[in-house]
């Protein structure tokens, strides 16, 4: 059952603060990520889908995304019955000027930051459409449209949030911002009317793996995303706690590792294998790391404790 991650531990999904009269958004602890999978994202997409990953991460970013592709990779999902538009979440992205390829973008980057953020949503709404009948894109939804980054300056990024706000609940359930640091989350925070929901950031060493931004969340309601989780920590991969839950849970070393930053508590995380085979493999170890927490819970909070010390992370969760 989903339920909130503040204080807990959910082995499921966290369910995102609810935002005026949009209806619940359950986050899976998995967003099968799909940058930089070019032609082949919508086969990669249905095939995660197939696999059980109920959550999609892509952004309109011809630049590194195929947006359009996700959608067909969904749409076909959909077509298929392997699940409904209601079972699916759904996270994309404005990227600024600054994080686009000029010769191809959803928007023109001569228009103000209020209008391309106009352009990039109606954008994204056509591609993510549940049915190909281009009448859809009607009544298509987003889960959570995310701010790919702070832009150049706070009144650029408040543009940006107070016109994403406009199409909250209906169009728009949730925002949420990426590439974050602390002082702007907070000044953000305190001045939106619609609260981020979600903050994507890079989890590793150079910045101490977010402590206090994860703290930060915690407290004020928001879901921790972890991305470029395996890429930037090989060497955590090879610690002990890592290696000693793939010993005891029979899972891989990626996947126990993908399970330690998810007991964080209040996380989830960005997983974007193309090999279907691991894709199975990463959804049952969850299962079977949730198994093993009730089985030896010594054991568990033991590998967990020796892990947070690790990352410089002391929260009791």
């Amino acid at each position: 059952m989903a339920r909130s991650a503040i204080g807990k531990m959910s082995w499921d999904k966290h369910l995102l603060r609810s935002v005026q009269d949009a209806p619940p958004v359950h986050l899976p602890l998995f967003l099968y990520g799909t940058a930089w999978k070019k032609d082949r994202t919508a086969d990669l997409v249905y095939q995660a889908l197939n696999a059980g990953f109920r959550a999609v991460d892509t952004a309109a970013q011809p630049k590194h995304y195929r947006e359009d592709l996700v959608g067909e990779g969904i749409r076909r999902a959909i077509h298929d019955g392997l699940l409904r538009r209601e079972e699916l979440y759904i996270q994309t992205k404005f990227t600024s000027v600054n994080g686009q390829d000029l010769s191809r973008m959803p928007y023109d980057p001569r228009t103000s930051v209020t209008e391309q953020v106009h352009a990039s949503v109606k954008s994204s709404l056509h591609n993510l459409r549940a049915s190909d009948a281009s009448s859809s894109a009607e009544d298509a939804y987003i889960d959570t449209l995310v701010l790919h980054s702070p832009l150049p300056t706070m009144v650029e990024t408040m543009e940006a949030w107070l016109t994403l706000e406009t199409y909250v609940p209906r169009r728009i359930r949730n925002l949420g911002i990426s590439n974050c640091t602390l002082p702007i989350l907070k000044e953000l925070y305190a001045r939106a009317t619609v609260k981020p929901a979600v903050v994507q950031n890079r989890f590793y060493p150079d910045t101490r793996f977010d402590v206090p931004v994860r703290a930060f969340c915690r407290e004020h309601n928001i879901i921790y995303q972890s991305f470029w989780t395996l890429t930037a920590n090989p060497e955590l991969i090879r610690s002990d706690p890592v290696q000693s839950l793939a010993s005891q849970a029979v899972i891989s070393p990626a996947a126990a590792f993908y399970c330690l930053v998810l007991g964080l508590g209040n996380t989830t995380v960005l997983n974007g294998t193309t090999n279907r085979t691991r894709m199975d493999a990463d959804l049952a170890a969850v299962q079977k790391v949730e198994q093993f927490s009730k089985d030896s819970p010594d054991s568990w909070q033991m590998i967990l404790e020796h892990f947070k010390r690790l990352i410089g992370d002391d929260v009791t969760l």
